[in-house]
């Protein structure tokens, strides 16, 4: 346990908005501190290819940019703190934290903890995890080189995910529980010109199946929405790409929060 830690402002998350924040802090003196949690530098470390940032004419890559706005706050006087926050104290000011590695209190807070992949809730999809089952296709794609895959969702994640399972794999299995895409068109052009793709429309997965020993994923059944009937297809990896949900479980009973989590 470290001694208790006093700041003027402090920032909760280390991703994109997190560092942006403390960047501006520094600059104006505050001497901000940033609390990093379990996945530093946010979801952009297990993105690969980046070809949206505002700057880069060319593809860059995920992790090279969480470093480089690490090392450009640290830069201006930003101090990095990597720990835990398990409790939060807003009742009274300073604010308090309290984490894994000591106590932190700050005159100013900013929240910029993120977001999560979302799960279909399934117990054969929780049983399957690290098994087959998977909600990051740059974190584990390699693992399925030359073997049937499969991403379910139809959002710019899902259409990306398959996009680049086709690094690794020659057969790969789009699943969307409607008959139109929601990703970008220019991602849906990719997808549909990319000839190691197919599209199961109207379908959602009702089961994650398994066997082998030790257990492994051998496949997913499929539920037809329009008709109901069902399908078995044969895949030994299926990335989960349905979105994602706040991570703002810490605040609860704290903040105000709207239906989905969000503060």
């Amino acid at each position: 346990m470290t001694d208790n830690v006093h700041t003027r402002l402090a920032v909760l998350g280390s991703g994109p908005a997190g560092l942006t924040a403390a960047i501006y802090a520094a600059r104006a003196g505050l001497q901000p501190i940033v609390i990093q949690g379990i996945q530093p530098g946010g979801q952009l470390t297990t993105t690969t290819d980046v070809e949206n940032y505002p700057g880069f004419r060319d593809v860059i890559q995920g992790p090279w940019l969480m470093e480089e706005m690490q090392a450009q706050a640290e830069h201006v006087g930003t101090r990095m703190v990597w720990d835990h926050i398990s409790e939060v104290d807003f009742s009274r000011r300073p604010f308090r934290l309290i984490g894994d590695g000591g106590i932190y209190t700050a005159d100013t807070l900013v929240i910029a903890t993120g977001a999560q992949a979302k799960w279909l809730g399934l117990p054969t999809e929780e049983r399957m995890k690290g098994k087959g089952a998977s909600a990051c296709a740059t974190c584990d794609g390699f693992f399925y080189r030359g073997k049937k895959v499969a991403v379910i969702g139809g959002g710019n994640t899902a259409v990306e995910e398959a996009l680049y399972l086709t690094n690794h794999s020659q057969d790969v299995t789009l699943i969307h529980r409607r008959d139109s895409l929601r990703a970008e068109k220019i991602l849906q052009d990719r997808l549909l010109a990319n000839p190691h793709i197919r599209i199961i429309w109207n379908h959602e997965v009702e089961e994650f199946l398994s066997g082998g020993e030790p257990e492994a994923l051998t496949g997913l059944r499929l539920k037809d929405r329009l008709t109901g009937a069902t399908q078995d297809i044969q895949v030994d990896g299926a990335f989960v790409a349905i979105g994602h949900k706040p991570a703002t479980e810490l605040f609860q009973g704290k903040l105000k929060l709207d239906d989905e989590g969000y503060i």
